[in-house]
């Protein structure tokens, strides 16, 4: 059972391709391309608005230089977005539920939110170690806690998003599971099961969307702090 539950989180193969670059390109073939027509149709009309809505809101507290990062951020937002939502499907797989995929988006962006700091601001950078006042006999201990700290950031990006999307997958599976295996036992039962999985799946599309705005919101406030 136990194989069966952490099965559906293994990278598929076909013909000896792992899926999980289809799974990766796909999304982007979902959104639409811009057009030349004077009135955009109602999807790209959609697209814009949010890209829109998600750059004002992201980068108001940002400084100019930050502002560079706006197609970087409104991308992989848009990406995992979409990743996100497309998992919950049926016979589908959900590439961020793997750690380290996560953690090659999150510790290369956060590699470049630092060296952006120690660049334009080296100073500034390197007086987060050690915050003003701090007593003398304090200071390596402050120092080693917080250059742990900075270093746990990609680490708990990567797995904040894993460890939510794959106990969301999980849980859905066990109910749905419960809910097939009651239905000849317990009907009452089971129809109140499956009311709970829907409500369920309906709790994991918004977590799916929320996890991934939490995602660039982190990044975009690594980001601030640096510039």
């Amino acid at each position: 059972m136990t194989l069966n539950l952490f099965n559906q989180f293994a990278s598929p193969f076909l013909l000896g391709v792992p899926l999980i670059l289809i799974a990766t390109i796909f999304p982007w073939f979902l959104s639409p391309s811009p057009s030349n027509r004077w009135l955009p149709n109602r999807l790209i009309a959609i697209q814009t608005w949010f890209s829109k809505t998600f750059t004002k809101q992201i980068f108001i507290p940002i400084g100019l230089l930050g502002h560079k990062w706006a197609l970087i951020l409104t991308s992989l937002m848009i990406f995992l977005l979409n990743i996100n939502l497309l998992g919950l499907l049926p016979y589908t797989f959900t590439p961020t539920t793997q750690l380290s995929m996560n953690l090659g988006l999150a510790v290369p962006l956060w590699l470049a939110t630092v060296l952006i700091g120690f660049r334009n601001n080296p100073t500034a950078s390197l007086g987060h170690f050690l915050p003003e006042g701090t007593p003398t006999p304090l200071i390596p201990i402050l120092i080693i806690i917080e250059t742990i700290s900075l270093f746990i950031r990609p680490l708990a990006l990567g797995v904040r998003l894993t460890a939510n999307l794959t106990a969301g997958h999980l849980l859905i599976q066990l109910i749905s599971t419960a809910t097939l295996t009651l239905l000849f036992l317990s009907p009452l039962v089971s129809s109140l099961t499956f009311i709970t999985l829907l409500l369920l799946t309906i709790l994991e599309i918004a977590v799916a969307m929320i996890q991934a705005y939490v995602f660039v919101l982190l990044l975009s406030l690594y980001l601030q702090e640096n510039t």
